[in-house]
């Protein structure tokens, strides 16, 4: 692939691996447990604090990686509330009540990420910034609606352009995020195992390369590539792929807040240290981006590179260049289904996973152990 302007770049390594982490242990003995969640990511490790809160016993988590190591790690690191949708076109798809529901969800999830890690979450604000005259329009539908249902919303109008401004959105340090989570998991009395791909589940077991975990309860926490696990969900979901890249520190910061930009098909945000942090340009290649391919793409990082340069202005060197794969539905809605009899799976979040998965996960947890739909209810049809 042809990466230009990159000295010695990380092979697909993300901007955020940027502190020491020491892999987890494949799993090398069969087990016997109340709870297997499979996928390590930002949805498994929820579902394992919220399981662990309820009081089950034995619970192990496997990745066939390492924690964080999919989309969980790799995306943006915005911490922006609501679904999906826009407010006002989710309303129409949705309707209202629904609408606001998940909106307090994932608020309410902020916060908990927040004190649940401390030092990974920073409260900005995040922006909406119109790329023409026709997303003015749009951004002025939203802001009508978000006012009239007493959403916090500011019009905005600055360097980056006009738009709106969402004062209680954030960003995280995601694989940061991740791993903290994991380690106070494990203190816990999680176990959790690394390289260890699950090549069979079914209701009460999942069967490894090596070993055989059994299992009251099974529940998968996948995002992209579900649909290779559970080939069934090919007319429920789809894989695309999701790309950025990092520049060295720039001083003095430019973007205090991160910024959407194009519908959120563009967004980027600046560092604390100065690093800015650019993803998108998916919906200007978008057949070639329906893959599982997860490795960067040329047409895309090309994309990437030009914006970077000339709508940001920015001029430091490109450090990192990464994607991601995560899995879209047509409905803007998570996958949450049970499957053959007794295994939950769940995933799909279209490219919004970092709250609405953190819910579902904790969810799933209450769905399956205790019979508790509260968190996952606005969320199935």
């Amino acid at each position: 692939m042809h990466t230009p302007e990159v000295t010695s770049p990380s092979a697909n390594r993300p901007r955020w691996d940027d502190h020491d982490w020491a892999p987890l242990p494949p799993l090398s003995e069969d087990l016997d447990v109340e709870l297997c969640v499979v996928g390590l990511g930002g949805s498994g490790l929820s579902c394992i604090s919220e399981a662990l809160a309820l009081g089950v016993a034995s619970v192990v988590g496997i990745d066939r990686h390492d924690v964080g190591a999919g989309a969980a790690g790799r995306n943006g690191g915005l911490l922006l509330g609501g679904p999906v949708d826009f407010h006002h076109d989710a309303i129409e798809r949705l309707g209202r009540d629904r609408t606001l529901a998940i909106t307090a969800l994932t608020e309410q999830e902020r916060d908990r990420i927040a004190r649940e890690t401390p030092g990974v979450v920073r409260i900005t604000g995040s922006l909406r910034i119109a790329a023409d005259a026709g997303e003015r329009d749009d951004c002025a539908r939203q802001y009508d609606a978000m006012r009239a249902d007493g959403l916090p919303v500011e019009r905005y109008e600055g360097p980056e352009g006009t738009g709106l401004l969402f004062p209680t959105d954030g960003v995280m340090q995601p694989l940061r995020r991740c791993r903290m989570l994991a380690t106070a998991l494990r203190e816990r009395g999680a176990r959790l195992f690394g390289g260890t791909p699950a090549t069979s589940i079914e209701p009460g077991r999942v069967r490894t390369e090596s070993q055989t975990i059994t299992a009251r309860h099974v529940i998968v926490c996948v995002d992209g590539k579900l649909e290779r696990l559970f080939p069934e969900l090919l007319s429920s979901v789809r894989t695309a792929r999701l790309q950025m890249l990092a520049t060295a520190p720039e001083l003095p910061l430019r973007f205090p807040r991160p910024v959407s930009t194009r519908y959120g098909f563009d967004y980027w945000q600046q560092l604390p240290d100065g690093s800015v942090l650019l993803g998108g340009g998916r919906d200007l290649v978008l057949e070639d981006e329906w893959t599982t391919d997860d490795s960067p793409s040329a047409k895309v990082q090309e994309y990437l590179t030009r914006t970077v340069r000339e709508r940001l202005g920015v001029r430091g060197e490109i450090t990192h260049r990464w994607a991601a794969s995560v899995a879209f539905t047509d409905t803007g809605l998570p996958l949450l289904e049970t499957l053959g009899g007794g295994v939950t799976v769940l995933g799909a979040y279209s490219g919004t996973g970092n709250l609405i998965g953190a819910v579902l996960g904790r969810g799933a947890a209450r769905l399956v152990l205790k019979g508790d739909d509260s968190l996952v209810a606005p969320f199935r049809d």
